[in-house]
């Protein structure tokens, strides 16, 4: 529309101080600023620019916001966080290990069949001294962790030591030859699945893998 008028200023749209106001998914209106310079022209202002978030990102944030929700829910012991510091990994980095382990924080090794359990100091000194037995060191058993923080959250019995004995009965794997396995991928203690050529949609704990 044509602004015109004689006893007021034409109200012009003065570039350097268009400001946005960012509320979520739409930006607000455009902010004017009247000035007394007289121009003649015709005042378009669109009422509301509308930017949207790609899906894929609101998709991440989404799921990034629920791991942050629910990993707060729980309160990991300090005698779990401590068997974790002694090898040398910061307070809030075992945390965080912990969770993991135990269903608090999201981990594509799980899928989706890991329950939430609150970290047991027991189960987690009872999982690190049996692989240490297997002659690991402290060293080793840090550089295992950092690659595979789900091995605290395996059942020991049915799964870790199984599968130890399952690579020595059936390839001959143990001593120095299972140490060195183990630094390279320490998934394999975790495997619970032998598909053999049968997909289960669980290859992330599948024997084939190995």
């Amino acid at each position: 529309m044509l602004v015109k008028s004689s006893a007021l200023p034409l109200v012009t749209i003065d570039t350097s101080v268009f400001g946005f106001c960012n509320t979520g998914n739409t930006l607000s209106s455009p902010v004017l600023k009247l000035t007394s310079k007289k121009c003649r022209g015709r005042l378009n202002v669109q009422r509301s620019i509308e930017l949207r978030r790609p899906p894929d990102a609101s998709r991440k944030w989404r799921l990034l916001s629920a791991d942050q929700t629910q990993a707060s829910v729980v309160d990991v012991d300090e005698e779990c966080k401590q068997a974790l510091t002694s090898l040398n990994f910061s307070t809030e980095d075992a945390e965080k290990m912990l969770k993991k382990a135990f269903g608090w924080i999201h981990s594509p090794y799980w899928s989706e069949e890991r329950n939430k359990e609150v970290p047991s100091a027991e189960v987690v000194t009872g999982v690190l001294n049996y692989i240490r037995s297997l002659g690991l060191s402290d060293e080793d058993l840090h550089k295992l962790l950092k690659k595979f923080p789900e091995v605290l959250g395996c059942d020991l019995d049915r799964e870790v030591k199984l599968n130890v004995s399952k690579l020595d009965s059936d390839w001959g794997i143990n001593g120095k030859t299972l140490r060195s396995l183990l630094l390279r991928n320490p998934k394999v203690l975790g495997y619970n699945i032998d598909c053999r050529g049968d997909c289960m949609a669980q290859c992330t704990r599948c024997w084939v893998r190995f």
